[in-house]
């Protein structure tokens, strides 16, 4: 049986991406930043970021895809908090893909897009 246990990014400049990783909460040490490779540990998963280049290093037919490279949704404490994560990233400078809204489905819910225009959620409860 296989079970879930790493979540990868590609990306295209390492310390931008981590930077917003960061700002979200996660602790990833200051001089990951210079490396082609990082990866910590959240939530029992471990998530991971690898550059472009060491993606085409095994596999040089690597292409980078158009739109989101991946699906990842932050849970946040309340609806409250939502909000403040939201505007925090987008005073940080990324931007926003839709602003926080009350979803039919019972959760306040954002999204914003990280250094590589992928598109994160941040929710919570209602």
């Amino acid at each position: 049986m296989a079970k879930p246990d790493m979540i990868g990014i590609v990306v295209k400049d390492m310390p931008k991406a981590l930077a917003f990783y960061r700002a979200l909460g996660l602790e990833i040490p200051a001089d990951a930043d210079s490396e082609d490779h990082v990866q910590v540990k959240a939530n029992g998963y471990r998530i991971a970021w690898d550059t472009e280049q060491l993606i085409r290093g095994f596999n040089p037919a690597w292409k980078a895809p158009n739109g989101s490279r991946i699906g990842l949704a932050f849970l946040c404490q309340n609806a409250a908090d939502v909000d403040a994560m939201y505007q925090k990233i987008i005073a940080l400078g990324y931007r926003s893909h839709k602003e926080p809204f009350d979803a039919f489905w019972g959760q306040r819910y954002a999204q914003v897009l990280d250094a590589d225009d992928n598109v994160i959620d941040l929710f919570a409860p209602m």
